[in-house]
Parts: C-alpha cells; structure tokens; sequence
C-alpha cells in the first residue's frame, strides 16, 4: 500500500498513468477508479461501494465476465462493507489469476481523486480500515489472496483529514510517495520542444527553473510560451527576454490569462478555506520573512497542499518566484482586511 498526497498539478496522474504502462508491460494486473465518478455527496453508502465493484470490472475487463447485480444482490444481509471485502477476495482476485497452470500475478489498484471522499456525507473511515485489513491479512495468512494485491492512493488531502481514527488508519503502514519539483536534469527532456527556438538551451532552462521553482506545470507552461512566441530570442539576453515573457504571459492580468487554471487554483484553495485566517497570516509570514521553520502543524501542512509554499530542509519557503510576485503583499493585506471588515 502506497500514498501520493500532493498539491494539484505535481504531476499525480501523471506518474499514476505511467505505473500503469509499466507494469501491465512487467505482466501484472492494474486497474484504476477515479473516485469523482463514483458519486456526489448524496450518495448512499449502498451505491458508493457497488461504485467502487462496478468500475473494478470495468477496469479490469471483467464486466461482462461476472454478474455483479446477482452476486451483490445474494449478500444483502451484510454489509456494503463486507460485500465489497468479499467481492475484492472471491471475485476480482479470482478472476484474474484464474490460470491455474500460472503463479498468481499481483494486482495494483489505483485510486486517484481520493479526496473527493471529503465531501461525502457517508463514513469511510471503514474503506481505509478495509485497506488496512488487507495488509494484516497478508500478514497472518500467507495464503490469503491479499498477499498478491497493492492499493496505490492519489489526491489532494493529508492523512489526518481522510482517517481521523489513527488505530485503524492504513497510512502509517502505508509508504508515502513525495513528489517534488523538476530538479535541471530532470527537466532537460523538456528542451527537445523549444531546441530550435533557443541558443543556450541550458541558459535559458536555468532561466525557467529561476522562475518556476521547477513546479512541474508552471515549467511545461513557461516552455510552451516560449515555443510558441514569434518573438526571437537574443544571444546573451536570455534573461531579460524571459523575464518579459513572464510579466506579459503569466504576471499581468494573471486571472485571466490562467488558462489551463493553476493560479486560480492556488488562490481559491486559501480563500475558500475554512482555516483561511490562519493560512493567510501564516502565508504573510512567510512572504516577509522569505522562510520559517517547518513545524508539523496542520496549517502549514494545509498551505503546503494548497501548492503555494513547500517543505526543504527544515523550513518551508514560497514555491516560486511567479507565486511571490502574484500573491504579494497587497494581494495578502487585501484579503487579511477583507475577513476584518466582515
């Protein structure tokens, strides 16, 4: 069992899709659920885990092999709970290493989105409690068909916000997944789309992570408006030249150039918060004083989320240069003296 609880656009799905490739091509089983899909807040508990059993079988290609309506419909004196438990045992673990002249072959579920179950007015500290119970079968039976099933869990939470009762929580048995920032040659694939753009290809690269932090869509955005701008760039002035890109493309009237939304984002996960008071105090200490000591408390676990500052070496710091110029000192006094005047 894995975790991967990031900021939006860090490249989650991403990554999720390309474990995916890879181990289908190693011969495993993967199936993937996207937990927006399964339902709204007015779901029934009933529906949210037939949800869960139905897009497995779709995922899986093993619709049309299993009559999931009967089954399910023969177990309604237990539990929605149980009934999904026995469907992950008897069903989907069956059916996919139903060869019996082959050794079993594992099987990754991944759950992107999982924190759209925060919005859910049903209980699922019992779903994360399932997950648990997975592992410590594996444990006390070496033949349980657990020992052949890994969950991979992908979304916008912390642990403590998606299982509130630590002695059934799976997350900490679970390995948390960091994903950070484009280091330089972790972002050197991307010079292939503007090679014929640039002459000091590594310059101008440098440029973009000063600019970027190496926020992995900040930095694909940056590159493809340097692709796409008609405006030679000149030998030796790389840096003024992009910092001008910058300011026309992405600083001047960011709201409504962020297209694909990111800024946006950022900005109505403070503002919408219910904690939104102490994120933007604590975000103005931030922009004063440049950085903080990182201290595990759940605001700046919160603002971290929000994708606006992040974790390095005991302090949290602002992301990037584009995120300190856009959400700067008036930007956080205007909406500090909004929440005062109301």
């Amino acid at each position: 069992f894995c975790y991967i609880l990031n900021s939006r656009q860090m490249g989650k799905s991403s990554l999720m899709v390309r474990m995916m490739h890879h181990f289908n091509h190693e011969g495993y089983h993967c199936g993937a659920i996207d937990l927006t899909r399964i339902g709204d807040e007015n779901v029934t508990i009933e529906q949210w885990y037939k949800g869960l059993a139905v897009d497995l079988l779709y995922s899986f290609d093993l619709l049309t092999t299993v009559n999931l309506k009967a089954w399910w419909n023969d177990r309604l004196d237990i539990s929605p709970l149980q009934r999904f438990d026995r469907f992950l045992q008897d069903i989907l673990l069956v059916e996919l290493n139903n060869n019996e002249n082959q050794p079993p072959k594992k099987v990754f579920i991944f759950i992107d989105e999982i924190d759209s179950i925060l919005g859910l007015k049903i209980p699922v500290d019992s779903f994360f409690a399932l997950i648990r119970s997975c592992y410590n079968q594996r444990m006390i039976d070496p033949k349980s068909r657990y020992q052949h099933l890994t969950f991979a869990l992908f979304g916008v939470a912390t642990p403590s916000e998606l299982m509130t009762d630590i002695r059934r929580t799976p997350f900490n048995i679970g390995q948390a997944i960091q994903l950070e920032s484009f280091k330089r040659h972790e972002a050197q694939p991307l010079l292939f789309g503007i090679a014929e753009k640039v002459s000091n290809p590594q310059t101008v690269l440098q440029e973009i992570l000063n600019w970027t932090g190496g926020q992995p869509f900040l930095t694909q955005k940056l590159c493809r408006l340097i692709r796409n701008s008609k405006i030679p760039i000149p030998v030796n002035g790389e840096t003024e030249w992009i910092e001008n890109l910058v300011q026309e493309k992405i600083l001047k009237n960011w709201e409504t150039q962020d297209e694909p939304e990111h800024l946006k984002t950022i900005r109505d996960r403070i503002l919408y918060s219910p904690n939104k008071t102490q994120l933007l105090t604590i975000y103005q200490q931030l922009w004063e004083q440049k950085e903080i000591v990182s201290v595990d408390i759940a605001v700046q676990k919160e603002l971290c989320l929000s994708g606006l500052a992040i974790k390095q070496n005991g302090l949290l710091k602002i992301h990037n240069r584009i995120y300190e110029l856009i959400f700067n000192r008036r930007w956080i006094e205007y909406n500090l003296g909004s929440l005062i005047d109301n």
